[in-house]
């Protein structure tokens, strides 16, 4: 099984922008796993640790999960996020292949 890293806005101007944001990636999340992949979704993965410890902290984990991972699926409004920005470039320097949503992802026909 291919494993997708899931990119995008995560931090937003209030608490309502971050739970958007999250159930954002997590709804691409479901729909990369309905086509066969074994997904990553860091926004899942840390929601709501912001401040707990510094953020270099998870930027760190989430570009060595990007390395071990076969994709990346960058998903609405990453071209306005630093952070997916850098994400993509780790993606881009390891080699993966690249999607930009969720409808560009193939169906790997695993059911």
């Amino acid at each position: 099984m291919k494993v997708i890293y899931v990119a995008g806005p995560y931090r937003g101007k209030s608490e309502w922008e971050v739970t958007q944001n999250i159930r954002r990636a997590e709804q691409t999340a479901i729909e990369c796993w309905k086509k066969g992949w074994s997904v990553i979704c860091p926004h899942k993965n840390t929601a709501h640790f912001g401040g707990i410890l510094p953020d270099y902290v998870w930027l760190e984990g989430d570009f060595e999960m990007i390395r071990r991972s076969d994709a990346i699926c960058m998903i609405d409004g990453w071209q306005e996020s630093v952070g997916a920005k850098h994400e993509l470039e780790e993606a881009q320097e390891s080699g993966l292949e690249i999607y930009y949503g969720e409808e560009s992802v193939p169906d790997l026909g695993v059911k």
